[in-house]
């Protein structure tokens, strides 16, 4: 068998190195540079605190290669644990956490309900008297995207995959069909046609444009999210977890050296000047007045975020979202294969989606993760948002 992988992202990078490994010739076509899509823009955080099982399990399934990514590919990814902390302000946010956290400990997650004023231990300076109810896991935490990227990267070489960058797919054409996963795919890209069983539309943001190319239709949008740097007016400890309100959308993180990174998607009026951008030409700066608001959201959160907090830096990056922030995990025809729409969680489930990926190019069906429920054919009626979207 042999396989394209479209997208030299995180997502893509691990299913080619999943392939290659089970002894499948791989090509990576990717449209830029590695990474240059989301995954080098990428906050990196890592979690289990999800509200839905499916989310929960690809976070289990990739924490082990998470916590031993050194010894298995060589590069440490400077995967630090201070966990996440998840706040409710009142009754019904409280109720979506208590219902989230049963969920998470079902499948086996280690997450802990905690009052406000035990939340405050973790985070010092917390606002706790704003809070109903806290959730925190110390699994969670976050690491380095772009040396995952090059773990990833490396070891798919190594194992045989041809990775060409600056080598966008222009289009596709797909014939027949054997079984229910693998057809006569025709990959045309500036320098050449390559054939192969199944095409991996691993193309993040661009991955409706893809699927559109094959004959595949994706409710995949590319939504721009922003991030910043900020040196808080009093310095962050490393020991404290990412923190998010779920009432505001917003969160922040230690940095190194007391700094902290800020964030946020925060509805309203945010969210209707917020429509699908162009992937190709989004704007990849910060906003000034939107890192100004989210250092205040911070500050309505905890205490190091007061007037002397300085913004140093920021980015922008283009989160790939579906309609209920699920991505769309699938063999979307004879042929074609997806994985994609991860609206921000992309990073974190790659070890997992990658076997997963692997799975359904050779064998038709996933067994390391039930994605059963992540086919495209979901959105054939009413859809449910996923609360955990920081």
């Amino acid at each position: 068998m042999r396989v394209v992988v479209c997208g030299g992202g995180i997502v893509g990078l691990s299913a080619a190195h999943a392939l290659a490994e089970r002894g499948v010739g791989v090509v990576v076509c990717e449209a830029g540079s590695l990474g240059a899509g989301n995954t080098e823009r990428s906050a990196g955080g890592i979690r289990t605190q999800f509200s839905t099982r499916v989310n929960v399990d690809l976070s289990l399934a990739s924490l082990p290669v998470w916590e031993t990514f050194e010894e298995r590919f060589g590069v440490d990814i400077a995967f630090r644990r201070p966990g996440y902390l998840f706040l409710a302000r009142d009754g019904a946010s409280a109720a979506d956490l208590r219902d989230a956290v049963a969920v998470q400990r079902d499948a086996g997650a280690e997450t802990e309900l905690l009052t406000p004023d035990e939340a405050h231990e973790h985070c010092p300076e917390l606002r706790a008297e704003r809070y109903e109810l806290a959730s925190y896991a110390a699994t969670d935490g976050f690491a380095d995207p772009h040396l995952a990227l090059q773990g990833y990267a490396t070891a798919a070489r190594e194992a045989g995959v041809d990775i060409r960058t600056n080598t966008p797919v222009t289009n596709l054409e797909v014939a027949g069909g054997a079984a229910d996963r693998t057809a006569d795919v025709t990959v045309t890209t500036p320098d050449g046609r390559i054939g192969c069983d199944v095409l991996v539309n691993a193309a993040g943001a661009w991955a409706a444009r893809v699927g559109a190319m094959a004959g595949v239709d994706l409710p995949v949008a590319a939504r721009r999210r922003q991030v910043a740097v900020v040196d808080p007016e009093t310095p962050v400890p490393e020991s404290v977890p990412l923190t998010i309100d779920l009432d505001s959308g917003s969160y922040f993180r230690p940095e190194r050296e007391g700094r902290a990174l800020v964030g946020g998607h925060f509805g309203g009026e945010a969210a209707a000047s917020d429509p699908d951008v162009d992937p190709d030409t989004y704007a990849t700066g910060m906003d000034t007045d939107w890192a100004v608001t989210a250092c205040e959201r911070a500050g309505e959160t905890a205490g190091y975020f007061g007037p002397e907090t300085r913004i140093r830096r920021g980015w922008a990056g283009c989160y790939a979202v579906t309609p209920d922030h699920h991505p769309v995990v699938e063999v979307s025809r004879p042929g074609v294969v997806t994985a994609a729409g991860f609206s921000g969680h992309g990073f974190q489930h790659a070890p997992a989606t990658g076997r997963v990926v692997a799975e359904l190019c050779l064998d038709g069906a996933a067994t390391h993760v039930d994605v059963s429920g992540l086919g495209r054919d979901r959105f054939d009626g009413d859809t449910e948002a996923e609360r955990h979207v920081a």
